[in-house]
């Protein structure tokens, strides 16, 4: 699962979302001034199948406009996810995660979080829309 949210945060492996899977941002601001940046979370649920326990992998979350072509943040974290006691053997586990970002987006139009872990990727896809007062 991947998602934008206003808020998120991971609490005793649970994933907490306010404001969550909205795909538009509304700037609005006077004329003749720079829009604020914005605020956000990004939040991730990763399945991890059984024969991937107790190994790391490389998590890589970006930020980029539509096409690709400029990142505008990036972050990477390590996920790995052991095998609790009482586990039923062939269990896939979820591991949440979520980053938190201020970001100055440099124009309206389109753009997108990338999460990529191994060979895995999936997209989210989100507009700017700038109202000029």
């Amino acid at each position: 699962m991947l998602t934008l949210a206003n808020h998120a945060e991971v609490q005793n492996g649970l994933l907490y979302l306010m404001g969550a899977g909205w795909d538009t941002v509304t700037r609005s601001y006077k004329e003749g001034e720079k829009p604020r940046p914005q605020h956000f979370s990004i939040a991730v649920s990763v399945l991890v199948e059984w024969a991937e326990h107790n190994q790391r992998h490389e998590m890589v979350i970006s930020v980029e406009d539509e096409d690709g072509h400029h990142k505008l943040m990036q972050a990477s974290a390590n996920i790995e996810v052991g095998r609790p006691p009482g586990k039923v053997p062939g269990s896939d586990s979820r591991s949440p995660l979520v980053v938190t970002g201020i970001l100055q987006f440099p124009k309206s139009g389109g753009y997108r979080v990338r999460a990529a872990l191994g060979d895995e990727q999936r997209d989210y896809a989100f507009r700017v829309i700038d109202k000029v007062n």
